[in-house]
């Protein structure tokens, strides 16, 4: 073999091996599809960048251990931690570090039992299920209840901790809840912590990020807020997040629900009158302002 042929085959052109996974375009639609967290859109960058250069030492024959994929996602509800799984699974698969681009979401309900020897069968069925993919657990936390002596969270946890460890290479386990209750429970549970490479957290949304995403949601349902009803949802949004249970796009979502039933209804009631198409797609100040949030102040 000459030098220059040996020196080629030596070499790697990230950019086509770039190219060549499509990932691109799964970071395109992650930008695309979520407003703001800047965080986490670099860290997603950064853990694709690192797995394409993994890839790119495999197909150079430089033996390594496989890098670690397990993560935590930390953050308040509708903050969009698992639309952020499912991109993340799309980018292991396309660049093959898992076999099937799926994603299996579960809780405590799903994996432990409530009778001796249920919780093992329960939980080893809902792996297989991930296998090949990504097995995303919300409100991990809730596996742990040291509390009650008869709980059977622990045997789910064991089990998880060991597949995690010897299935690394066919499974990526995501792990998601509230930040402090995740920080306690990686305290209580250091075997989990300890498998745990990616810590990513998820913050709240501004109004101003909200509003947006109440104009994307309505877009996408062939919505559209009239200029008075861009003003009300704008205060709608202001006085939501200061009350209990605010879920941040989850609840902007149940709002825009609520305002297209009112609009159905404000339709309805005038009925024996043509309606064009802007009417059908007009959400009004009206539909908005008569939420009980205006008047919960």
């Amino acid at each position: 073999m000459s030098a220059a042929m040996e020196t080629a085959e030596s070499r790697v052109d990230l950019g086509k091996l770039y190219a060549e996974s499509n990932i691109g375009e799964t970071i395109d639609q992650l930008e695309s599809d979520l407003v703001g967290l800047l965080p986490v859109k670099t860290r997603i960058r950064e853990i694709a960048a690192l797995l394409l250069v993994e890839s790119a030492r495999r197909g150079l024959g430089i033996q390594a251990e496989a890098p670690s994929l397990h993560m935590s996602f930390t953050g308040n509800p509708g903050t969009g931690k698992t639309t952020v799984a499912r991109r993340m699974a799309d980018v292991l698969h396309r660049l093959k570090y898992i076999r099937r681009n799926h994603v299996v979401t579960v809780s405590r309900d799903d994996l432990v039992g409530q009778y001796i020897g249920h919780t093992a069968p329960k939980t080893k069925d809902i792996l297989k299920k991930a296998m090949g993919g990504v097995l995303f657990i919300d409100e991990a936390y809730y596996l742990y209840r040291p509390e009650n002596e008869r709980d059977y969270g622990q045997e789910a946890i064991e089990i998880l901790l060991q597949v995690m460890e010897d299935n690394r290479d066919d499974l990526v386990v995501i792990l998601a809840g509230y930040k402090d209750r995740m920080d306690t429970f990686f305290r209580s549970n250091p075997g989990m912590a300890s498998r745990i490479a990616h810590h990513i957290d998820f913050p709240d949304y501004s109004a101003d990020e909200l509003f947006r995403i109440a104009e994307m949601m309505a877009t996408t349902m062939h919505y559209r807020f009239d200029e008075a009803g861009q003003a009300v949802m704008r205060e709608y949004i202001a006085l939501r997040m200061q009350q209990p249970r605010f879920s941040n796009a989850r609840s902007i979502r149940n709002g825009i629900d609520r305002a297209r039933l009112r609009q159905a209804n404000r339709l309805f009631a005038g009925r024996g009158e043509l309606l064009d198409r802007a009417a059908l797609e007009t959400i009004t100040a009206e539909d908005i302002r008569v939420s009980r949030v205006f008047t919960q102040q």
